[in-house]
């Protein structure tokens, strides 16, 4: 992506997003016989029913885009020693809980419970593909708009650090790395994204993947 192209991005990503997104709950986040079109094997469909793997708990992630001259987009580190994902780079998020009358209202209470983003600060724009994780989540990130100016108060027993990445930068496809490796009986592919010393991988770069295909192509 040439600085041009980098540059509409930057400038006309809010509107297309709104254009190309909705709010619509997918059936396949509470039903599992529906097909999910994303996930951690879908470079290699077959793979799922080899390595046993059945994505089963409903979660929500907020893509938090933040407007700024340069837009950014707001992630995390979660601290070394939890049972998922520990040490990872990662969208604030988590399990749907049934007072959450919708996956975005799951994704701003667990965004505002783990790194204290204020709920009024986010601008619904609507949901990515639904994706579906080897850990054994269904998760639907919802992509919200980010007024700038906000302050953030780490849970510390959940969130090492928050940061922003350039939007330009992620949806820059020639920053879109490819690998693979074992896991559980097969060879997974998957992209990564690193970022200066920060290594955006797996389901993190998977979901901003997403994003680029829906709203920058």
């Amino acid at each position: 992506m040439n600085d041009t192209a980098a540059a509409a991005v930057e400038a006309d990503f809010f509107a297309r997003a709104r254009a190309r997104l909705t709010l619509d709950v997918p059936e396949a986040l509470i039903d599992p016989t529906k097909e999910a079109k994303r996930g951690d094997l879908d470079l290699d469909p077959a793979m799922w029913a080899l390595a046993g793997v059945k994505p089963l708990r409903p979660a929500a992630v907020l893509v938090g885009v933040v407007d700024r001259p340069r837009p950014t987009v707001v992630l995390t580190k979660r601290t070394p020693g939890l049972p998922s994902h520990a040490g990872q780079i990662a969208f604030p998020g988590g399990k749907i809980e049934p007072d959450d009358e919708t996956p975005f209202a799951a994704a701003l209470r667990e965004a505002h419970e783990e790194i204290g983003l204020p709920a009024a600060v986010a601008e619904p724009i609507g949901y990515l593909d639904l994706y579906l994780t080897f850990s054994g989540f269904r998760v639907l990130p919802a992509v919200a708009r980010l007024a700038p100016g906000f302050s953030l108060t780490l849970n510390r027993s959940e969130v090492a650090d928050a940061f922003e990445v350039p939007l330009d930068f992620l949806m820059n496809p020639a920053n879109h790395q490819r690998h693979a490796r074992e896991d559980r009986g097969v060879t997974r592919h998957y992209y990564a994204m690193p970022f200066e010393d920060r290594y955006i991988w797996g389901v993190t770069a998977g979901i901003l993947r997403n994003l680029y295909e829906l709203i920058c192509t």
